[in-house]
């Protein structure tokens, strides 16, 4: 009786260190695979970021005035680019004139708030858009600061367009979806359309 007693105890402990391994492989894995998700994602898109002065109701609108300006003027840059790479070409070449049309947008609304532009990478919590969510991580971005940038930020994704959609309602209309799969691989855009989470894909070989 004994002799079952131990030999039930020790596949018990089978049991649960085989169950124990296989959750830390799968930690394992779903963490390798968020990271090359993500990694993938911000090598296939351009985000467009516009950080407020301070977080009082007079700065944020500002900011949100200056971002509608300046994304109608970057719908115009943007037309002819196919690619990301194209897209990073135009506005690396153009942003002397996107400075200065955000400082012009600035002053004509009364601040004198100094404005900077640059294609920069920064790092990106994670963010819904509508029904799509961007993973956490490092982003190329077009980044507008307005004065000490210290204040509550707004973004999209400039390149594909998804800048120009819906803003009363934030909803991504089907075509600008589509324009977002053509550009990211099936498990990219499944991660952004199951929010922002990556899932693990078990594939058995015979």
């Amino acid at each position: 009786m004994r002799n079952i007693t131990w030999k039930k105890r020790n596949i018990m402990i089978s049991v649960l260190a085989a169950a124990l391994l296989c959750a830390v492989c799968t930690a394992g894995i779903l963490k390798i695979n968020e990271g090359a998700v993500q990694q993938g994602i911000a090598r296939s898109v351009i985000r467009f970021h516009v950080l407020a002065n301070s977080n009082s109701q007079e700065d944020q609108d500002l900011k949100m005035q200056v971002k509608a300006d300046v994304v109608e003027e970057m719908q115009g840059m943007l037309k002819g680019a196919r690619s990301v790479e194209e897209s990073r070409s135009v506005i690396e070449e153009n942003l002397p004139q996107i400075q200065s049309y955000a400082n012009e947008r600035v002053k004509e609304y009364g601040y004198d708030y100094p404005v900077s532009a640059g294609l920069v990478t920064t790092w990106f919590p994670v963010k819904e858009y509508g029904d799509c969510t961007f993973p956490a991580g490092q982003y190329e971005a077009l980044q507008i600061r307005i004065g000490e940038a210290e204040g509550r930020n707004w973004w999209c994704v400039l390149y594909p367009g998804l800048c120009f959609t819906d803003a009363v309602h934030a909803v991504v209309p089907e075509e600008k979806k589509e324009e977002l799969s053509h550009v990211l691989t099936d498990d990219e855009y499944e991660t952004i359309m199951n929010g922002g989470r990556v899932k693990v894909r078990f594939r058995w070989f015979s």
